[in-house]
């Protein structure tokens, strides 16, 4: 057997798991796995013979009809539980019920075999409730991450930017400075010339 063949058996094997697992978790399994065995002593155990030595000892009795009806029952409301979980609170119910039915009927229910198994069958089905649905997981460590990386690079590149802009404007304003500081004083009227004022504000003859 080659080492693909190997592969694709678990792959198989897994993937019926998962599906079981699945299929499990949709209801209440283990009530109807304990109601169904209950019902097995119960319809066994009144129609068998016990032999001790050279005595042997008939365990049916008069009801022994009863006895297969609620054995019967048993493991129809265990069936029910798995293929009806929205009956399961009535399953659990009627089992609760015929167990304590067997306690009378069929030898003490089984010989309280079957009487505990069908009584906790039922308590289980009844209190079985779907689960809730899961939240969305958070973000992977390492996606987070990346994000984090990625808006403080973003913010850097925004902050130089910002920070080009006025290093512009100030050398803009530096080429045009000298002519600004020669400009004649406000007041002068454009008749007198561009000399009638210097910078320093005193008049220049001629």
């Amino acid at each position: 057997m080659s080492a693909d063949t190997r592969q694709s058996l678990t792959n198989g094997f897994g993937h019926k798991r998962q599906s079981f697992r699945h299929w499990r978790g949709q209801r209440p399994f283990w009530g109807g796995m304990l109601t169904l065995l209950a019902g097995i002593p119960i319809m066994y155990v009144p129609y068998q013979n016990l032999t001790l030595g050279s005595l042997t000892i008939r365990m049916s009795t008069t009801a022994g009809a009863g006895s297969l009806i609620i054995g019967v029952l048993l493991v129809v409301l265990g069936l029910t539980m798995w293929f009806q979980p929205q009956s399961r609170v009535f399953a659990g119910v009627a089992a609760i019920l015929l167990a304590l039915v067997s306690l009378v009927v069929s030898n003490f229910g089984a010989f309280l075999i079957g009487f505990l198994l069908g009584l906790i069958g039922g308590a289980l089905g009844v209190s079985w409730v779907p689960g809730k649905t899961v939240a969305a997981e958070p973000a992977a460590p390492a996606e987070r991450a990346e994000r984090t990386e990625q808006a403080e690079r973003t913010e850097q590149a925004d902050r130089a930017e910002e920070a080009g802009h006025p290093a512009e404007d100030a050398g803009t304003d530096a080429g045009t400075g000298p002519a600004s500081d020669n400009t004649a004083v406000s007041g002068a009227s454009p008749a007198d010339g561009v000399d009638a004022y210097d910078g320093n504000g005193r008049h220049r003859a001629g």
